[in-house]
């Protein structure tokens, strides 16, 4: 380690607690240099493993391999973390130069000929359950990656893996600068009507922002529907602000965003023949859950007609309530209408009891309180990667430290649109660890002073994505590649699913739905027509969910060789041989900004989540008969699925949690397709 480089905060493992980064000292000229020595300093360590004279065993060559490459490992979390949720033009820079570089160090290591020899002879002969598992996770690693192939087919392999790095880092950077540069400018205030006060003010600070001070700035959230469509009156403002949203991607523009998704997918194609697949989702879903492709095709198979027919029976619903022929603008409207007129459930009026700080505090952590017995500290002590990021220290119920959770909440030109969980420090009982984990949202910030009001669905997504950081919390295993969250994509939204199910639980409700300026309760009634009004509406999110789903696989199942010239037509004949192409309900997501798909790691694999959720219904139907919100259902719980990581096969690990395998029928009831 050079003098110079010592000094460098990733250069020696934070001293903080639990392992947190230390961003009082970190800048974005520590990056390039902490990933230059890191991948030295990993591929020395590969060196001295492949170099080993003695046979291979388990711990000179997986324990070893688990072991190596902390320096890169730490800088890398903290740089990705960064990519997603503060991504500055030096932090953008700085990605198209390095993602291609660690795609390449990958590619090292996996293709390392020596390396995979010695893993393939490591004696298994007393083994425990788990180093078992991280054995078979290595072998399969490595012939993923293409170890088993010759020369020609790896350098080959090589290239693709190098361009697709590029195109994955093009394709998010374009689709956030032109998601910024599509937010809905608006002169006057009449245009917003409908709109709440808070929002917007919230509009008229995020123009000041902008530079465009005195006007009205609607930004856009990553999916194609946009909150605002439910309570503009305008219906132009809401055609405007529909069409800024869905022709993110598509339109001429500098970024050829859908020929980037379009050659991205042509490789994948290629790169899944060399390795012996026939299709990229073939490949894909070959180390997930599901048992094949066929199965998951045939599962979305089943739901998408029941899933179209209440659509369609919704929008005749809309029509009536309506008086006129609807537009896609038009249906988040109307819905709420009938959702008030119907159900009584006024969306905006219940904004007021769903302030922020009492969603955190008195329901998202107050739940966990009774479920686990979590405690939870503010450490205003411990900085974040951004002014608005806020760390709390996790305590257990016996007062043990279990890690510390970063809240990012707030909307910024920066962040990437949506709501994820990143890891900071992954727990790891070889390595000493506990884990240290962020939940970031898209809440747009009120001016100063004012109270952060949320939505009903913002509120749903701060407890989904903390449902993801007690994963990771919870985590207890020993090696770090087994750790929280790192199980199988269509297994990983389960437990996130789950703790949604506490939003209106009594006990819970009660606790946090207050009034921000009177400490009202939210009524009682309200909650139960809440409630009620959960299946309308199932028809647009299941439809324009699978919309997404089956695109995602259209584009991933694609032989290797297509060319596909006119990737809009490609996306719609893909919904309309789905027999999901309702004009009125777009997916979710097009190729235009379909980033999980594009550069989110969910390339063939965005049926997961209604593939968790089959896991989820079942759950949550288990503690409604098992006494609900208890401790003893909460350790159940955790201690024989949430803190196992993949330290054993998943589905193993529901079996031990639920006494069998999951049924469907749940789910089908959930959604209304039963």
């Amino acid at each position: 380690m050079t003098n110079d480089f010592a000094s460098n905060p990733f250069a020696v493992e934070s001293t903080l607690s639990y392992g947190l980064p230390d961003f009082r000292r970190i800048r974005e000229e520590h990056f390039l240099p902490a990933f230059e020595a890191g991948v030295a300093a990993h591929l020395a360590e590969i060196d001295a493993i492949t170099a080993n004279p003695a046979a291979a065993d388990f711990g000179n060559t997986i324990d070893a391999l688990e072991r190596a490459g902390q320096l890169l490992y730490r800088t890398s979390v903290v740089f990705f973390n960064g990519t997603g949720s503060h991504a500055t033009e030096g932090i953008q820079a700085l990605e198209k130069e390095i993602a291609p570089r660690l795609a390449a160090h990958e590619d090292n290591i996996y293709l390392n000929g020596e390396l995979y020899g010695r893993v393939q002879t490591v004696d298994r002969a007393g083994l425990d359950a788990e180093s078992e598992r991280l054995l078979e996770e290595y072998l399969k690693a490595f012939r993923r990656a293409g170890a088993q192939l010759d020369g020609t087919a790896q350098q080959r392999l090589r290239d693709i893996n190098a361009e697709l790095s590029e195109l994955s880092t093009r394709f998010s950077q374009d689709v956030l600068r032109d998601t910024n540069d599509s937010a809905l400018l608006l002169e006057s205030r009449e245009e917003l009507a409908g709109l709440s006060g808070d929002d917007i003010a919230s509009a008229a600070s995020a123009a000041t922002d902008a530079g465009h001070s005195g006007k009205y700035l609607l930004t856009l959230i990553l999916p194609t529907a946009q909150p605002a469509l439910a309570s503009l009156t305008n219906r132009d403002t809401r055609r405007r602000l529909f069409e800024a949203s869905i022709s993110r991607g598509s339109r001429d523009n500098d970024a050829n965003v859908l020929g980037t998704a379009t050659r991205m997918a042509q490789l994948r194609a290629e790169k899944a023949v060399l390795l012996g697949y026939d299709t990229h989702a073939d490949y894909a879903t070959d180390d997930q859950t599901a048992p094949s492709l066929e199965a998951i095709t045939a599962m979305l198979a089943r739901l998408a007609p029941a899933a179209v027919r209440n659509a369609r029976a919704e929008a005749d619903a809309l029509a009536e309530v309506a008086g006129f022929e609807l537009e896609p603008w038009d249906w988040s409207f109307y819905s709420e209408k009938v959702r008030r007129d119907k159900y009584s459930v006024d969306s905006a009026a219940l904004r007021p009891y769903f302030e922020l700080e009492r969603v955190l505090q008195d329901g998202v952590f107050y739940a966990a309180n009774r479920l686990y017995g979590l405690t939870f500290t503010e450490r205003t002590d411990l900085v974040g990667y951004h002014p608005e990021v806020r760390v709390w220290e996790v305590f257990n119920a016996d007062g043990s430290g279990l890690g510390l959770f970063l809240g990012d909440y707030y909307t910024r030109s920066t962040k990437n649109g949506g709501a994820w969980m990143n890891p900071l420090v992954e727990q790891s009982g070889l390595l000493g660890r506990q884990s240290v984990v962020v939940n970031n949202l898209n809440i747009s910030k009120p001016p100063a002073g004012e109270p952060t009001l949320l939505s009903y669905d913002e509120v749903v997504t701060c407890f989904h994505e903390f449902g993801h950081a007690l994963h990771g919390l919870f985590s207890n295993v020993r090696y770090p590649r087994l750790s929280g969250t790192n199980v199988p994509r269509d297994f990983v939204e389960y437990p996130s699913q789950v703790n949604e199910m506490w939003i209106l639980w009594p006990e819970v409700v009660a606790n946090y739905a207050k009034h921000y300026a009177t400490g009202e309760a939210l009524d009682q009634d309200v909650i139960a027509k809440l409630e009620a009004a959960q299946l309308w509406g199932e028809g647009f999110a299941t439809t324009e969910y699978l919309g997404a789903a089956l695109l995602d696989l259209a584009w991933h199942s694609l032989p290797a060789g297509t060319e596909v010239s006119d990737p809009l037509a490609f996306e719609a004949d893909a919904l309309a041989r789905a027999g999901v192409d309702l004009p009125l309900v777009p997916p979710r997501y097009r190729t235009g900004y379909f980033k999980h798909i594009f550069a989110g790691g969910y390339s063939a694999g965005y049926y997961s989540y209604i593939w968790s959720e089959v896991l989820d219904a079942d759950t949550v139907e288990w503690f409604k008969t098992s006494g609900g919100l208890s401790r003893d259902n909460g350790n159940h719980f955790r201690e024989s699925l949430l803190s196992r990581g993949n330290s054993q096969d998943p589905l193993q690990s529901f079996r031990d949690f639920r006494g069998r395998d999951a049924e469907l029928q749940p789910l089908l009831k959930r959604r209304g397709l039963d």
